[in-house]
């Protein structure tokens, strides 16, 4: 047996920003006795909450399931080890696969070495047994694998995901510095959104905040777009309980009013992105998306506020950023009462021009960015 299926122990790779309420997504979809760790959570889960987890999870990228750990003070018995495992549970030689790595304060130094090293031990265990040998293919292998090694201890694991689970599969145009989904999902998260009053992104970009929204409201799987996951691979693979997972979530999705979410850029452009991302996910069109200046609405009251304004990476400082966000405090104290606002800053400095009290802050990065999430009560 292994490890996994001993202990039924798995690791839900998440940014350490949201930790907290990835957590609670994890045990909302079955998982239990959650403890955290260093970018991620380690979680005990049977098969039927891993599979709902990685069809429904909507804030971690991907779950690892241990296949061994050991102490590893050399390339040489990292090789050693990988060719003591059954690699035919996983996977035959005319199939694909790709490791990602990580290594930390070992004699292994080079992450890509020591999933170089573990690459050859797996082409020559299925060279020598069936005189084939298995491609690499980084890009959609047939097999994920990780391989991480802490202070000489380490962890072989398949990614039962197959690959990051922030592709959801709708993002098909992107502008510049686009918001990952997960942080988009985030951001809905911990606006603490109900689904049924209206929300409104006046600065919608490529549509991710609007489209993570969506997906929650209508209560649609994030990733019911993969045509296949890595624990698809697992040799205790239950098919007959993934198309029951399926079948059930499915069936759960319902539909929304037309005006509850809404958005808008400046930009053509970019409007016309974020259309063909939404109609991907939405065909009927109840996200509604339109070219406005956000300083020209007149009004958004009584309604949940999300956007992510421009900042130096995105408009390479093609306009006085400063008098930007004065003016987006502006319009939120004069045009937006009763309403909840959550601005996502790429870079923080720009609170202070904001000119409103906040309510509360988060920490969230986004692409190396020291980001923040602010929430300002409007009155």
């Amino acid at each position: 047996m292994y490890e996994y299926q001993q202990s039924g122990r798995y690791f839900a790779q998440v940014a350490d920003d949201i930790k907290d309420i990835a957590e609670a997504e994890l045990i909302e979809l079955g998982a239990a006795e959650t403890s955290y760790s260093y970018r991620g959570i380690y979680f005990n889960a049977n098969p039927e909450s891993l599979y709902r987890i990685n069809l429904q999870s909507r804030l971690i990228n991907r779950v690892l399931a241990p296949l061994k750990t050991f102490d590893c003070h050399s390339d040489n018995y990292l090789y050693k080890v990988g060719q003591q495992i059954h690699w035919e549970d996983f996977m035959t030689p005319d199939q694909t696969l790709a490791i990602f790595a990580s290594v930390t304060q070992s004699n292994i130094n080079h992450s890509k070495y020591a999933a170089l090293r573990l690459k050859d031990a797996i082409i020559d265990y299925f060279r020598d047994r069936d005189g084939e040998r298995p491609s690499i293919d980084t890009r959609n292998p047939d097999l994920w694998l990780n391989v991480y090694i802490e202070k000489n201890v380490a962890t072989i694991s398949v990614d039962t995901s197959g690959g990051s689970l922030h592709r959801r599969g709708y993002r098909m145009q992107s502008t510049q510095a686009p918001m990952s989904e997960t942080l988009a999902a985030s951001i809905i998260r911990y606006a603490e959104w109900d689904g049924q009053t209206p929300l409104y992104d006046p600065l919608c970009g490529s549509g991710t905040l609007l489209c993570e929204a969506y997906l929650m409201a209508t209560k649609t799987p994030s990733a019911n777009r993969r045509n296949k996951f890595g624990f698809e691979r697992l040799p205790d693979f239950d098919s007959a309980l993934w198309t029951k997972i399926k079948k059930d979530a499915n069936s759960n999705i319902a539909s929304i009013s037309n005006n509850l979410i809404q958005g808008s850029d400046i930009d053509l452009k970019v409007v016309q992105i974020a259309q063909k991302n939404s109609s991907i996910i939405d065909p009927a069109a109840q996200i509604k998306i339109i070219q406005k200046d956000m300083f020209n609405i007149e009004k958004l009251q009584d309604t949940t506020i999300v956007c992510n304004p421009p900042y130096g990476v995105r408009m390479q400082n093609k306009m006085n950023l400063s008098d930007f966000y004065k003016n987006i405090g502006d319009f939120l104290k004069q045009r937006c009462t009763n309403s909840t606002a959550f601005i996502y800053f790429g870079e923080r400095e720009y609170i202070k021009n904001i000119g409103l009290k906040s309510s509360k802050k988060w920490v969230l990065s986004n692409g190396g960015l020291d980001g923040r999430l602010v929430k300002y009560v409007l009155y």
